[in-house]
């Protein structure tokens, strides 16, 4: 897996709390690294505010499977790409790569399951066209 992979490659600082007892960031750090990388690339694709849209985007689904260890000060890039564009769901393809000398170096690889429900009643809707658009920039 490389980085030339995927069309998005989203700068992701670590931070001196993601490490745990073992001296690395914990596995539920990489889940809020997608869900950022996720939400504010499409806030910047859209150039609108996401969360003020009539229907949201909610995590159905995600997975994570680790390849190698990060730790703080590591800078990483979380690549982004779509796996699936569906009517009322957008699945992510994604990566996470550790800044090296030697260039970017595999860490860990995801998907990620948004649904698209209404604001208010919680049903299930189709993808609001302006976020369907960005998306479909990122179809692999």
């Amino acid at each position: 897996m490389s980085a030339t992979q995927y069309p998005v490659l989203w700068p992701m600082p670590t931070r001196w709390a993601d490490n745990d007892q073992y001296g690395h960031v914990n596995n539920v750090t990489y889940y809020s690294y997608f869900d950022t990388a996720v939400n504010a690339w499409l806030m910047r694709a859209t150039g609108t505010d996401i969360t003020a849209l009539p229907a949201l985007g909610v995590v159905a689904t995600t997975s994570c499977t680790f390849h190698g260890s990060v730790s703080f000060p590591d800078q990483l890039q979380v690549g982004l790409r779509i796996e699936r564009l569906g009517n009322s769901s957008i699945t992510y393809d994604l990566a996470i790569f550790r800044d090296t000398e030697a260039g970017p170096e595999l860490a860990a690889t995801g998907s990620f399951v948004h649904v698209y429900v209404d604001a208010d009643t919680r049903a299930p809707v189709p993808i609001p066209e302006i976020v369907r658009a960005a998306a479909a920039e990122l179809v692999n």
